[in-house]
């Protein structure tokens, strides 16, 4: 019994306590700003104001426990099952493109029902490739030089990835799973003339991709001119930057904005960082951003401080993948990028995305207990 209490207490102690309070901060954050953004419309649509922050606070327990197993399981066991993470994400990918298996939402089908609750596999797709690229680099990272043998093979399983969400009509989270299998083969020391190649040789493809739709040719208009249709494909982009000027630098108080009654459609998903910016300001929208530099900085410390290559890879990654999302997010809110769909991680209405990023923290953390161990400190 004492022996129990004594390695509970030093597995707290080892927790990197920074970390953890960065992310106790953002969650909180995202559940009482969501109630804000979400309250009008749970109220007039499902007849209940605490629709959202009900479902998100689910989430939060869901994924609070299984954050709680990833930081205490070994290592080892994580990379013995990273293949079969792969190949469970890429039936339920596949699954997503059958017509009466999965529900087209939005002109979309990228989610599974199971219970009342949808899942979106995309979502689990980009911790599955984080921790195949980590698995896979670290076995060939003595034959970078062959690009045949050694890059090549992971280098498809990026591409398969990102063609299976493509599928689902959902070309951003494609891009954010493009990109993030880049920053892992360089992080990783893959030749840069090799990446260049690879970049060179998918770039065409993607930005044909890019102009098939309407919708996102309409999307990139808009960034460039959202006046061009303010009442149509443009709406959303100017409503989102009406609220952060609304809101300017103190912002005008919490539960005080008014374009989330109907005046911003995803005031509660992908924009839900304009109704901080109207109801927080700036200095809200400034607080957030710190919070997530001071999670990256966490997390890229955490990496250096390993010394095995897949543990390093592991920590590179995830905190990539929650950075990427997070940059992405506020940069379309503040109109620096054309409307992705890239939800804000821990902050926007969505239990995949809040899911699969706690477990990503839970992985970090354990990361992190190793990294203690072997420096004694970080």
């Amino acid at each position: 019994m004492r022996n129990a209490f004594v390695l509970e207490k030093q597995e707290t102690k080892d927790a990197d306590t920074l970390l953890v309070s960065t992310l106790i901060l953002l969650v909180g954050i995202g559940l009482g700003m969501l109630f804000s953004a979400s309250y009008h419309r749970g109220l007039t649509v499902f007849k209940d104001p605490y629709y959202f922050v009900r479902r998100q606070a689910l989430w939060v327990g869901i994924g609070g426990v299984l954050a709680a197993m990833a930081m205490k399981v070994p290592l080892e066991w994580i990379k013995r099952i990273t293949p079969h993470i792969l190949l469970v994400s890429l039936l339920l990918m596949g699954i997503c493109l059958i017509p009466g298996v999965s529900p087209k939402l939005l002109g979309a089908r990228r989610w599974i029902v199971l219970f009342g609750l949808s899942f979106q596999p995309s979502e689990l797709a980009k911790l599955a490739l984080v921790l195949y690229l980590a698995f896979i680099l670290e076995k060939k990272q003595d034959r970078l030089d062959d690009p045949l043998n050694s890059i090549l093979p992971p280098a498809v399983v990026v591409l398969v990835l990102s063609a299976l969400t493509y599928l689902q009509n959902d070309f951003s989270t494609a891009a954010f799973l493009f990109l993030l299998g880049f920053v892992c083969f360089y992080v990783a020391g893959v030749p840069l003339r090799y990446l260049v190649i690879f970049l060179c040789t998918i770039a065409p493809i993607g930005i044909y991709l890019l102009f098939t739709k309407e919708h996102r040719v309409q999307r990139l208009l808009t960034f460039l001119n959202p006046g061009l249709d303010p009442t149509g494909a443009g709406f959303q982009v100017l409503a989102a930057r009406n609220a952060l000027l609304r809101g300017g630098f103190w912002g005008i108080g919490i539960g005080q904005g008014t374009r989330k009654l109907g005046g911003l459609p995803e005031a509660h998903s992908d924009f839900i960082a304009a109704v901080i910016g109207e109801e927080l300001g700036w200095i809200g929208i400034l607080l957030i951003i710190g919070l997530f530099i001071t999670f990256a900085a966490r997390g890229y410390a955490i990496a250096y401080a390993l010394s095995s290559p897949y543990q390093r890879y592991l920590a590179f990654g995830l905190t990539s993948s929650i950075l990427i999302q997070a940059l992405t997010n506020l940069s379309v809110v503040s109109g620096l990028v054309p409307a992705t769909g890239i939800p804000l991680p821990f902050i926007s209405s969505g239990g995949s995305s809040l899911l699969i990023s706690l477990i990503m923290c839970g992985l970090l953390l354990n990361l992190s207990r190793q990294a203690r161990s072997e420096r004694g400190g970080l």
